[in-house]
């Protein structure tokens, strides 16, 4: 499985799903199941680097105010969230997280940015298909973001680093 195939399959499950995260996630499992196990831990490995790619201060601060606030566990989910909205959405976030305001006009905050399951299809369609736990795929994430911290709850700061974000989503 290559990169395009990984897209391919993220794409056709949010599709299928109408945008519901939860419904994704069953989408994709079941996708999964249709691979073989060598596919199932390719997939699960794109998965993981695009996850820990995600695990920057800027991407969070742009979680923090499309959500209303955004813990370690929030942020993880958003990643997964993220990665769910398919290529371009997720590389033009990574490239600017505040064009997020253009890249999700429809951004809801009760009904989007969450979607755990996603980051456990390959782990489930690997036992499925195997009986086994999905092995190891990436190293461990590091302990603090990448990019320089800063502080969220700073309004100043936040209008001023996310200023389409702020308009839409800022106090």
């Amino acid at each position: 499985m290559d990169e395009t195939d990984f897209w391919q399959i993220i794409d056709d499950t949010r599709e299928a799903a109408e945008g519901d995260p939860d419904e994704q996630a069953d989408r994709l499992v079941e996708r999964l199941v249709e691979l073989t196990p060598d596919d199932v831990i390719d997939f699960a490995r794109l998965f993981e680097a695009r996850f820990q790619r995600a695990y920057r201060h800027d991407l969070w601060g742009a979680a923090y105010l499309l959500l209303g606030g955004a813990s370690e566990d929030s942020f993880d989910y958003f990643r997964c969230w993220l990665i769910g909205q398919g290529r371009d959405v997720f590389e033009g976030g990574l490239h600017e997280p505040d064009d997020l305001a253009d890249l999700l006009p429809g951004f809801d905050e009760e009904e989007d940015g969450e979607a755990e399951d996603l980051g456990y299809a390959a782990d489930e369609a690997y036992e499925q298909l195997t009986g086994l736990p999905l092995p190891e795929v990436g190293g461990r994430q590091p302990a603090q973001p990448t990019g320089a911290g800063f502080d969220f709850d700073d309004p100043d700061l936040m209008a001023k680093r996310f200023p389409k974000l702020w308009e839409r989503y800022g106090d």
